[in-house]
């Protein structure tokens, strides 16, 4: 699964992905994250399956919540 999600400037980019980080630790389920200057992408997959599992959804959907908290 993969979203980009486009910011203002940077720093909400990295806020963002700060956001993102927290929730991962949380649920010891790691995204890829990839921060630019006015945008994130978060890249979810099971690594260990190297395919999806319903809990990349649910991350997913974590992700989106995060971004429209923010915003």
């Amino acid at each position: 699964l993969e979203r980009s999600y486009a910011f203002k400037d940077f720093e909400k980019a990295m806020t963002f992905a700060n956001r993102v980080a927290e929730v991962a630790e949380k649920e010891f389920h790691h995204p890829d994250l990839y921060v630019a200057w006015g945008k994130c992408k978060v890249e979810i997959w099971t690594h260990k399956i190297n395919g999806l599992t319903e809990s990349d959804f649910y991350f997913a959907a974590k992700a989106d919540r995060a971004y429209k908290a923010g915003n």
